[in-house]
């Protein structure tokens, strides 16, 4: 296959971006395996700027830049930014009200390094019969959360060069694989603070050239608003489809009926994004990774500006990707490479492959936390804490990487259809990761009478809800067509509640344990490596 001059350069900054990551890989690595507190969590030694920056990075994975962009572009502003909103409060509310507390508590309750792990302890589970059933779901649900990552990377290489779907789907699985399983957290670590600052580069310099491609804001605007419903927050746009459910156009104009009203279920189900987070392992974990308790403050403000702006400019990026390229895409899936379109018509072409090497960045980031969260709960909760209770740091990794492999195999898997939706996967994900471990999680910080039993009636609840919901009563529409996390969330809550109320109170060593883990907060551990080197060098 001949290489044009234009391609040539875009593979060479994304070559560049490649090399970067994977040197950092393995500048972590000997540091990372030298315990299993190394390399799950970066022995608590994460400064405030890696934290938030990690946090958002891995979280936003390639819907950031690929799936909400999409929706935005579909049907404009009102489902994209509705989720936005919700994803916006949920980001604040989750670092206000967990992330000290889940520091502080996760220490107090025997040191724990996964939160599968802090489940259990928090309880004194000694059959560690929480922190199985927790690391199950997330076994389950990252799978299909690593499958979206490497959705982005198949469908970013297939738009740029028109290389093959699948064989650049699996290139990409491995680049991720490879330095997660050399480096471990601090290099996850490492190289989402990178991803973050070029996730934030890249959405900063396409929104800024679409708008002023289309003619500026007045001239995009006008446009805009000539489609029924498209800018309006209580309207959807709805495109007209053919049989095989493409947009039709006429005179190279996308076609559209009557706008459709967007009710206040549908304002609600966008808004219950935001739950997700208290249940979100990849975010939480870096709660528990921070150095100090007395930085949360400082890097909830870094997080909370940089989620705000990022998902502005994502959604404007689909909007504006409208007026420029207004035919375009033919579906929502199609439409999710509105920003490397978009990237490739304005930018020259090394600019360009720094720019869309931001949506590697995105699920890059995303599915090493996903792969290396999957590894550590089940060497450390399944193996370590139920199989073999006194198995080495070395055998404990080595089944962590064993992990790591089938996850990555699945992921590929799941990922194997090139016309499957970036947004909807994530979204099925989120639902079943929020719902079964967001209520546990606020439960656990805040209310002392939760017991055991509760913590695994709300965790087996919520899965189940999920998945009944999304694929039994969601079909039926109305207001059962409401995003399935909100009820499940709900259902998972109350079941917390009523078990803890029906079985026994917790030991009085538990409420003990409850009562005082926000007494003292424990000495910041020593500067290190990862603080002294990569973040005053790149701050």
């Amino acid at each position: 296959m001949q290489i044009a001059s234009g391609d040539f350069w875009v593979m060479i900054a994304m070559l560049a971006y490649f090399i970067v990551v994977l040197t950092i890989g393995f500048v972590y690595a000997k540091r990372s395996n030298s315990s299993t507190s190394e390399y799950f969590i970066g022995g608590r030694k994460v400064g405030p700027w890696l934290t938030a920056l990690s946090a958002e990075a891995s979280d936003m994975s390639g819907y950031l830049l690929m799936g909400l962009p999409g929706v935005a572009y579909f049907t404009g502003a009102s489902d994209a930014g509705w989720t936005a909103v919700g994803l916006a409060i949920g980001t604040y509310l989750n670092w206000k009200l967990v992330a000290k507390r889940l520091r502080l508590y996760s220490v107090k309750a025997g040191d724990s390094i996964t939160l599968p792990g802090f489940y259990s302890k928090r309880f004194h589970d000694d059959k560690n019969i929480v922190s199985t059933v927790a690391a199950l779901i997330i076994l389950v649900f990252f799978c299909v959360y690593v499958g979206s990552c490497f959705v982005t990377c198949g469908k970013l290489f297939h738009t740029l060069f028109g290389l093959d779907y699948a064989t650049m789907m699996v290139f990409g699985a491995i680049i991720v694989f490879l330095y997660t399983l050399v480096g471990g957290y601090l290099s996850v670590v490492a190289t989402d603070f990178v991803q973050g600052v070029l996730m934030f580069f890249a959405l900063a310099v396409v929104l800024i050239g679409s708008i002023a491609w289309a003619g500026g804001v007045e001239n995009t605007v006008t446009f805009l608003q000539s489609i029924p419903g498209f800018l309006s927050g209580t309207e959807i746009a709805v495109p007209v489809l053919t049989d095989a459910g493409a947009q039709m156009t006429e005179n190279e104009m996308p076609l559209f009926g009557d706008a459709a009203e967007y009710g206040v279920l549908s304002v609600i189900s966008m808004l219950a994004w935001g739950l997700g987070y208290f249940g979100m392992p990849q975010v939480l974990v870096r709660f528990m990774g921070i150095r100090s308790a007395d930085e949360i403050s400082r890097s909830r403000k870094i997080a909370v500006t940089w989620c705000v702006v990022s998902l502005f400019c994502a959604i404007c990026i689909g909007l504006v990707g409208r007026a420029v390229i207004p035919v375009e895409f033919a579906t929502q899936s199609a439409a999710e490479n509105v920003f490397i379109v978009l990237s490739r018509l304005m930018l020259p072409s090394f600019i360009c492959g720094v720019v869309v090497s931001g949506i590697l960045a995105a699920s890059m980031s995303s599915s090493s936390s996903y792969l290396l969260i999957a590894g550590s709960s089940v060497a450390e909760n399944i193996f370590r804490g139920v199989l073999k209770r006194k198995a080495t740091d070395a055998q404990v990794m080595i089944v962590a990487r064993i992990t790591l492999i089938v996850v990555f195999l699945f992921g590929i898997f799941v990922a194997y259809d090139e016309n499957s939706s970036i947004f909807y996967v994530v979204s099925y994900a989120w639902a079943g990761l929020g719902a079964s471990f967001g209520p546990l999680t606020l439960c656990s910080l805040y209310w002392r009478r939760t017991t055991m039993q509760g913590a695994i009636a709300g965790m087996v609840a919520g899965t189940v809800s999920v998945l009944v919901w999304h694929n039994f009563i969601a079909p039926l529409g109305g207001v059962f067509g409401i995003y399935e996390l909100l009820p499940a969330f709900i259902i998972s809550l109350a079941c917390i509640f009523i078990v803890s109320k029906l079985t026994p109170e917790p030991p009085q060593a538990v409420l003990d344990e409850f009562d005082h883990y926000m007494d003292e907060a424990p000495e910041a551990p020593e500067k290190q490596l990862v603080e002294g080197e990569l973040e005053q060098t790149l701050v």
